[in-house]
């Protein structure tokens, strides 16, 4: 069996797909990964030695902009690609994570009678998932919630694929990786693979004082390492592979964005964690929504960007190291499904009834 995968965008629309390609990889079927030229799913499927096909995207505004304009005809361009690559490698199955890059693709499959299986990560499903929720046969999604806002029954509640090296973390190889000692709790700070300017800036505005009582683990994004800041027990990476696994292991309180599949994952390593998420100025308000719904069940804390400050930032991180106990015992009542199983079975089924 051939799978073709697909999604990008952001690592969130790329990483929970290597959890699936290592099952399919270990039985031996042929896996293709379909992406954009630049983004930043190339980096990371190559760096898992999985071949790459790469088409012309376009992305999917809701404001004004002259890429508006062009973007269409690259979409369009994507999808001729589309159709060359299933008539190429005639795949039994395509599973699409989201993302602009996906779209294209999920057309061509359709119109070639490939099926297609989508998965949406966030509360409320994305732009380019609502534009090819009408030609999947199943969408997977992360949390009940979503369903309601699926017409139908395609929707089927799977949780995210959740890479090994991520569940088989180690905290000590964590603390070598890193230089860190056992003698002072470590604080991971990640805003996405794409870096999170104001987080970063906020985090810096404080080090000082947040070295005093924590080591800090700070995954900056792709060219944002500041090399002046040479600090004991401050360890700055652009990006995080397979080594995530271990310093998210090692880490006493978790900063992150709120997107939907850092939630998933810190709730399955059963992380004390801030949820710092994109405001509606900067997104659809996705991030938002999955904030509030993981605070309001009591497994997150949140602060707003428009609240983000040194007082405010400090004052959380301790606050939620000094609870941590009962927050990690909040997230255990959090219900973890075997994603990967319940994924690669439907993949299967599919792929076996020939389209």
């Amino acid at each position: 069996m051939k799978v073709l995968f697909t999604g990008g965008g952001t690592a969130g629309h790329v990483t929970p797909n290597i959890a699936l390609i290592e099952h399919f990889q270990r039985k031996g079927c042929a896996v293709v990964y379909v992406g954009s030229v630049a983004g930043i799913e190339s980096d990371i499927i190559n760096n898992i030695g999985i071949r790459f096909l790469a088409i012309s995207s376009g992305k999917l505004r809701r404001y004004f902009d002259w890429q508006n304009f062009v973007d269409p005809f690259r979409i369009f361009c994507g999808f001729l690609q589309s159709l060359i690559i299933c008539l190429r490698e005639r795949p039994q199955v395509v599973f699409s994570k989201g993302g602009f890059v996906a779209v294209p693709l999920v057309f061509a499959a359709w119109l070639m009678r490939i099926p297609v299986i989508s998965h949406e990560s966030d509360v409320s499903p994305g732009l380019a998932n609502r534009l090819c929720f009408p030609l999947v046969r199943t969408i997977c999604v992360n949390f009940p919630q979503t369903t309601k806002y699926l017409k139908g029954d395609k929707a089927l509640v799977t949780g995210t694929p959740i890479r090994n090296a991520l569940l088989k973390g180690s905290e000590r190889a964590g603390r070598d990786l890193l230089g860190f000692t056992e003698d002072k709790p470590t604080v991971l700070v990640f805003g996405g693979s794409l870096g999170a300017a104001r987080i970063n800036e906020a985090v810096r505005s404080v080090l000082n004082e947040l070295l005093s009582r924590y080591q800090v683990a700070h995954v900056v994004g792709a060219g944002n390492v500041d090399h002046q800041l040479n600090l004991t027990g401050y360890v700055q990476r652009e990006f995080l592979h397979d080594e995530f696994g271990d310093v998210l292991a090692a880490a006493d309180v978790v900063v992150a964005r709120a997107g939907a599949n850092s939630i998933y994952e810190l709730l399955v390593t059963r992380k004390p964690h801030i949820l710092i998420p994109l405001p509606s100025a900067a997104s659809r308000g996705d991030q938002l929504e999955n904030a509030q719904a993981f605070s309001e069940a009591g497994y997150s804390r949140t602060l707003e960007e428009s609240s983000l400050d040194d007082e405010t930032l400090l004052g959380l991180i301790d606050t939620v190291y000094r609870d941590r106990q009962s927050i990690v015992r909040k997230i255990e009542e959090f219900e973890v499904i075997d994603s990967v199983t319940i994924i690669t079975d439907l993949i299967e089924a599919y792929g076996s009834r020939g389209g």
